[in-house]
């Protein structure tokens, strides 16, 4: 039974532009943000032909993608921002892990958003990956999602400090909503767990250890996805203890950046206290098999041993020896089987009160 919903790409070369994902359905759509502390100017229907014009590099500048199949209008993006092949290789192939690229003039980010699917013990998984440039926030989804909703209500409603904080903010803001889809997918699989748990206790059937292998598999995908962001959050925490002059990022905006690595850490605790449920919960499955197999074969051996002795009298009077005065004796049969009866009864008095069974 496959677990994580999502369709590994074909392995492609570093500089190879092709989309390895499975969102094509979609037309590729852009939409843009200029603001600043005074106004904001929202372009939702955006193009490549007005990459010139709606551009305000006084004020910030945040685009964002949806849909990544459209080859040559990620290739106009990129070389309108002068953007070298190998990131927008990293872009469009599903397959990369969580990375974090700092270039001189360009902080380049890609991370996996992780939500759990509906109707299923499924892990769906989408790819975004951001380009932050000075004045200038470049997103890309794979399809069109509800992630950033809230942070384009802010935007739109001067909520908050976004407005008045640089594109680097911006970018937090961004980070922070695709790592509260981990903790949704997180909590969903806690509460799967936890209803898995209650079950082996009161049944082992061999369809309980398969959901515990799938849980586990869904718990080490997110602990893939999340320990290369912690390292990479970890590279801007100590970028801030190095540098003087930190580039893209502000000092202060820093210390948001340090709140994603700690959550990242938080997240990571959590899946290994989760992965120590699951283990307990195989135990006590292979624990209870045990069990039962016990209870099987202990009622077998007391049968056994009930058996054993009527066996041995049933033996006895079977011989074909020619001098056996019973089997002369009028009653014999009667009494043999009296003391077969009798012999039963002692038997199963004896192990009752030894608690056998």
């Amino acid at each position: 039974m496959r677990k994580i919903k999502y369709k590994k790409g074909r392995k492609l070369q570093h500089i190879t532009l092709e989309y390895t994902g499975s969102h094509r359905e979609h037309e590729t759509e852009m939409q843009l943000f200029v603001y600043n502390d005074a106004d904001v100017v929202e372009y939702d229907k955006f193009t490549v032909l007005a990459l010139n014009s709606c551009f305000d590099y006084t004020k910030n500048n945040w685009l964002n993608i949806h849909g990544l199949h459209d080859i040559n209008l990620i290739k106009t993006i990129g070389a309108h921002f002068k953007l070298d092949d190998f990131l927008l290789a990293d872009i469009l192939n599903t397959t990369k892990r969580t990375k974090l690229e700092d270039q001189q003039e360009i902080l380049f980010f890609n991370i996996k958003s992780l939500l759990p699917s509906e109707y299923s013990d499924n892990i769906s998984v989408e790819q975004l990956s951001f380009i932050l440039k000075e004045g200038v926030l470049i997103s890309f989804q794979e399809k069109r999602s509800d992630f950033f909703t809230h942070i384009r209500e802010r935007l739109r409603t001067h909520a908050g400090i976004v407005r008045t904080k640089k594109v680097d903010y911006l970018l937090y803001l961004l980070l922070d909503a695709v790592m509260e889809n981990f903790y949704i997918t997180l909590e969903d699989e806690e509460d799967k767990i936890e209803d898995l748990i209650n079950l082996t206790k009161k049944e082992a059937k061999p369809v309980i250890l398969e959901k515990i292998e799938n849980h586990r598999d869904n718990l080490n995908f997110l602990k893939r996805s999340i320990v290369p962001l912690r390292d990479s959050l970890y590279y801007l925490k100590t970028k801030k203890d190095d540098d003087d002059d930190n580039g893209l990022i502000q000092k202060e905006t820093f210390n948001f950046f340090i709140r994603l690595h700690q959550k990242s850490l938080e997240l990571l605790d959590q899946i290994e206290s989760d992965m120590s449920a699951l283990e307990s919960a195989s135990n006590f499955y292979f624990s209870e098999q045990s069990r039962k197999m016990n209870e099987i074969m202990k009622t077998l051996t007391i049968i056994s041993a009930i058996f054993i002795p009527l066996t041995f009298i049933v033996g006895v009077y079977g011989m074909n020896f020619e001098n056996m005065p019973e089997l002369k004796t009028q009653n014999g049969y009667f009494i043999v089987m009296g003391i077969m009866l009798l012999l039963v009864i002692a038997l199963i008095v004896y192990f009752k009160k030894r608690r056998w069974f």
